[in-house]
């Protein structure tokens, strides 16, 4: 949608063909999927709201080094890598936050 507005209608309608097609393929094979029911569930066990939370903290990881690699190979590429370094220094506080509020109150 964002490339369409954009003025790239090709791009925005191949994305949103993928996204639906994604859609469709999780709907129709999510009803036999044991994982992605537990997942998707309101109130999940305690096995599949370990499994989200550790998923969560790897999305995080990976996340955070993909920005960190970017912002270094930005500054040796001679640009600022003024955006990259946000998201990595938003990712150091809020960690450095979490671990604060988690080692008070668990």
């Amino acid at each position: 949608m964002a490339a369409t507005f954009g003025g790239r209608l090709a791009l925005g309608l191949v994305a949103f063909g993928i996204l639906a097609a994604c859609s469709l393929a999780l709907v129709l094979l999510g009803r036999r999927s044991e994982t992605y029911q537990g997942l998707t569930d309101k109130a999940p066990d305690e096995r599949f709201a370990r499994i989200g939370g550790r998923a969560w903290a790897g999305t995080g990881v990976v996340l955070t080094m993909g920005n960190l690699c970017a912002f270094i190979g930005g500054l040796a590429s001679g640009r600022s890598g003024d955006p990259y370094f946000w998201f990595v220094a938003i990712a150091a506080v809020s960690y450095i936050g979490f671990v604060a509020f988690w080692s008070r109150h668990a």
